[in-house]
């Protein structure tokens, strides 16, 4: 950052240095790799720690170093980089970030790299966008643009040499899809006189009013309204505005919305209306503005699932609280047959376990399969919530639509510390499945042998039959040796 040569050389030489250090920092660009030493030198320009990283450790110059060189601002580290890596879009896109005009024409002349207009507005780099303009001459691509400068004149100018106003760029987006990003009523007023089409949508299928209600604006909202827009417009996830705006924005808007006639039933592609979205968002108050206006607490999704279970997805305890309060089923299920419980034990979170219980979850309802709350802990190896749901009376030898209990569970992943704790707790060794295995015939299949000692240890009989006739000792004699053998009959003379 300072270019501190003397400093750096100081520590260079310390003896926990390491020259290929890989470092990691929200301050930079996201980097699932992380960026090395040399690399955050082009960043800020550090010349000369370049030069010294360069000369005593030999460096590798990346296409990363090259890309910030173009952000540090550095001419020489820029020159040494091109000598290694070829520029890219990225380059051009931090030349643009940087406002240097110089970088941006090198990277346009000397390489081709055209410029791009979106960062030229995003980074509001205006003189950028004018040099493009002045080498394309291309009036309708660089209208569509205009807008993200704010600048009323700009748009007007491009209007002036006959811009289409329903020009698109390669998302399809318009100049008046820009506009409603930024809030911009004085700019579209300018565009829907002159034919600009209010409900026009990219390939998203989004139109200025999602954009608006995304970005809370009340008075672009009611503009375009009054100019033809529709609330019932849905993009290709089938949202509408109001989804848009219980994702993203504040209550009025929802209120505005509802007031103007939006759907409260409408739903997305995946069947979520409007109150689970608010659910999952842990947005208290829209859920209670919702709920006021008519919305059904118990609507489900193409999954089968209800507001109360968004909540409960997103640990939203406040949420889930005022949702019970309104009268949502908590043993309502979904495709799967799996009520909330089911997902609150799945996540080990026995804190909102217990909250459901307290108000009436079934600690022995059943999916689907058969299965309850605690074949999934036991399937997942939590004991502390397998505990956790003994003691509030789950029935430890329910079984599932393949007649297995939670020890057979537990033994199909050879989760020995579950195992234990079910026997001790009451499981019953020799209970069987549809194929009339016991936990000790499924160890034995799947060779856990330890597994296989602690269920003998608790009276699992060595010589019960499965519904092919054979024992445990007779499966486990086909990979086992002598001695091996011996150990588990030896187990079962113990017990």
């Amino acid at each position: 950052m300072y270019n501190d040569q003397e400093k750096f050389i100081l520590f260079t030489e310390r003896e926990e240095f390491d020259e290929k250090k890989i470092l990691q920092s929200s301050l930079y660009p996201y980097s699932k790799e992380g960026y090395s030493l040399l690399d955050l030198c082009c960043y800020y320009g550090a010349v000369d720690c370049f030069k010294l990283l360069r000369t005593k450790f030999h460096s590798e110059i990346t296409q990363n170093c090259l890309r910030f060189s173009f952000l540090g601002g550095n001419p020489e580290i820029m020159s040494e980089c091109l000598k290694y890596q070829k520029p890219d879009k990225e380059c051009m896109r931090y030349a643009i970030i940087s406002h240097n005009i110089d970088f941006v024409t090198f990277l346009m002349n000397e390489y081709n790299l055209e410029i791009d207009l979106e960062n030229c507005g995003e980074y509001k780099n205006l003189e950028s966008f004018l040099v493009c303009f002045d080498q394309t001459n291309d009036v309708n691509k660089c209208f569509v643009y205009s807008t993200m400068f704010d600048t009323t004149s700009l748009c007007e100018f491009f209007i002036s040499r006959h811009a289409n106003l329903n020009a698109k760029n390669e998302n399809g987006e318009t100049a008046l899809h820009y506009a409603a990003k930024i809030c911009r009523k004085e700019i579209i007023e300018l565009f829907i006189p002159r034919g600009a089409n209010i409900n026009e949508k990219d390939k998203n299928g989004r139109t200025a009013l999602h954009f608006a209600a995304g970005y809370n604006s009340k008075e672009l909202i009611l503009f375009l309204l009054s100019h033809g827009a529709t609330t019932s417009q849905k993009d290709f996830d089938q949202q509408t505005a109001l989804h848009y705006a219980t994702k993203n924005n504040s209550i009025e808007i929802v209120e505005l919305l509802l007031h103007l006639g939006s759907n409260i039933k409408g739903k997305t592609k995946h069947g979520q209306t409007a109150l689970h979205l608010a659910a999952g968002n842990n947005s208290i108050e829209k859920v209670k503005l919702l709920l006021s206006h008519g919305a059904n607490i118990n609507e489900k999704d193409k999954f089968g699932k209800t507001a109360l279970y968004e909540a409960l997805k997103h640990n939203s305890k406040e949420t889930i609280k005022l949702l019970l309060s309104h009268g949502a089923n908590i043993n309502e299920k979904d495709k799967d047959g799996q009520t909330v419980l089911y997902e609150a034990v799945f996540n080990n979170s026995i804190e909102t376990a217990e909250f459901l219980l307290s108000h009436g979850a079934n600690i022995n309802e059943k999916d689907i399969d058969e299965e309850t709350a605690l074949h999934k802990a036991a399937f997942n190896n939590s004991i502390e919530t397998a505990e956790f749901l003994l003691s509030h009376g789950a029935n430890i030898n329910e079984k599932d639509i393949d007649e297995e209990t939670a020890l057979h569970k537990a033994a199909f992943n050879n989760s020995i510390e579950t195992a234990e704790f079910l026997l001790s707790h009451g499981a019953n060794p020799n209970e069987k499945n549809i194929d009339e295995e016991t936990a000790l015939h499924q160890a034995v299949t799947f060779r856990y042998i330890e597994l296989a000692k602690v269920l003998i240890s608790h009276v699992a009989n060595i010589f019960e039959t499965n519904g092919c006739g054979k024992t445990a000792l007779q499966i486990a004699s086909k990979f086992l040796n002598r001695k091996e053998i011996s150990k588990l009959k030896r187990s079962q003379s113990k017990k």
